[in-house]
């Protein structure tokens, strides 16, 4: 295994885990602020019916932030390894995907918010794979 890469590589799934913990507080604590409803381009008229919604995605997201934590700490460990790479693999391919049917909904739009939730897990998993196959 190469150190350098799955350092890398561990390091964009982290950052993806904050990336996706901040959504899921944006969508499920903060939603009622008008800064964020503006950040989703929700009227204000219109938030009261969308916020059921935006709370239940938020857990969404921090899942997925919860299972690419846990992926990296079990990393940390000789016999739990293998386990931990195959979470933080799958949490971080779930999270690029969410970004693929976030630009697919809305490309002109919602380009910016896939490259912002979608860059740091392709790169944690570039980097996660690399460090499999790169002696």
């Amino acid at each position: 295994m190469n150190s350098l890469f799955a350092i890398l590589g561990s390091a964009f799934v982290f950052l993806a885990a904050l990336v996706h913990l901040m959504i899921f507080f944006m969508e499920s604590v903060l939603f009622h602020t008008p800064r964020v409803q503006q950040i989703f381009g929700v009227r204000a008229q219109d938030a009261e019916i969308i916020k059921p919604w935006a709370y239940n995605q938020g857990f969404y997201n921090v899942f997925l932030a919860l299972g690419a934590g846990t992926g990296l700490v079990l990393m940390g460990t000789v016999s739990m390894w293998p386990a931990g790479i195959a979470l933080a693999l799958f949490a971080a391919l779930s999270m690029l995907l969410a970004a693929v049917v976030l630009i697919t909904s809305q490309p002109k739009q919602m380009a910016r918010p896939a490259i912002i939730q979608g860059a740091p897990p392709l790169l944690g998993i570039i980097f996660l794979v690399l460090a499999l196959n790169v002696g």
